[in-house]
């Protein structure tokens, strides 16, 4: 089963508000829609692909969960991950999917039949019916012998942020009418169980399976980041200081004369800690990118020629 990438086919970002999610949508459904187009079978799969888009998308709930499996996803892709490799089964579903949307409430009236499981828009694909529900209830993928599963009754997800994996976190929770907070560890990772011992109803332990948001200031693998770090022309051919962001706060870097675009530097110990002891981290690895100067004085271009000059003799 191949990922779909909903935010991309409605057009919109993934800090996308609901009035904007909503507003690309109904774009894309006046261009596509089946009276609009009769016929035209592209026209017909992009209306059903950008309805199934926006099923998940427009509800609250559905987008918390795509954006859970989308972070995993990229996690996993990060990682090294191979194409069919992914563990799909853990995101599996029986419940019901899919709301109707009527083009009516869109459009003010007159534009078209819902758009929905009964619709126009029908015929959900097997991504959708296995992650949010099979529109039969049959609680199979379309096509296939692969039943969908439940998360287990005692585990459920719960999304943290990067800064959180390295620092741990807290999270409370309402079992049996009784709150209970819970620490997540540092160093926890994707996949990370956090045991609640005798939270459900008859007393048997519970899990929580913890996902890792993707942080746009490093990559993570293992224990190690990864981050690029900027430096002028001028300091990578004479050498100097810079300063590096880690989770920890900001270091400063020696850049030695002489450094070439893209080589990478290690910061020992200023990774992700160890789950198992955290006192142990891993390191952090820059990549310098040298920026290029735009506009060079005319003192700023003598002296280039005359180093380069010197270079040629």
């Amino acid at each position: 089963m191949d990922y779909k990438d909903y935010y991309q086919v409605l057009g919109v970002s993934r800090s996308a508000s609901a009035d904007e999610i909503r507003s690309a949508y109904r774009k894309l459904a006046l261009k596509y829609h089946p009276d609009r187009n009769p016929g035209d079978k592209v026209s017909e799969e992009k209306f059903k692909e950008m309805n199934e888009a926006y099923q998940v998308l427009s509800d609250p709930q559905k987008r918390s969960r795509y954006d859970q499996l989308g972070s995993a996803y990229s996690t996993y892709q990060r990682g090294g991950g191979q194409p069919g490799g992914f563990d799909w089964g853990q995101w599996y579903t029986n419940a019901a999917g899919g709301q109707n949307v009527n083009l009516d409430d869109l459009f003010g009236g007159g534009a078209g039949n819902p758009v929905g499981a009964g619709g126009s828009g029908g015929g959900f694909s097997d991504f959708f019916s296995a992650i949010f529900g099979n529109l039969n209830g049959m609680g199979g993928m379309p096509g296939s012998n692969i039943r969908t599963r439940r998360a287990p009754e005692n585990e459920q997800t719960v999304l943290i942020s990067l800064q959180e994996a390295y620092q741990g976190a807290t999270r409370l929770f309402e079992r049996g009418g009784r709150r209970i907070q819970v620490k997540i560890p540092a160093g926890a990772k994707t996949g990370t169980k956090v045991r609640i011992a005798g939270s459900t109803p008859d007393s048997s332990d519970m899990y929580l399976k913890v996902v890792v948001e993707d942080d746009a200031r490093f990559e993570r693998d293992g224990a190690d980041l990864y981050a690029p770090v900027s430096v002028d022309v001028f300091t990578a051919l004479l050498g100097g200081e810079v300063e590096v962001l880690t989770m920890s706060g900001r270091v400063k870097l020696t850049i030695p004369a002489g450094t070439q675009p893209e080589q990478k530097m290690r910061i020992a110990g200023r990774g992700m800690p160890q789950l198992k002891n955290t006192q142990l981290k891993g390191d952090l690895f820059v990549q310098v990118k040298v920026r290029m100067p735009k506009n060079l004085t005319a003192e700023q271009q003598s002296l280039l020629q005359k180093a380069r000059d010197l270079e040629k003799s």
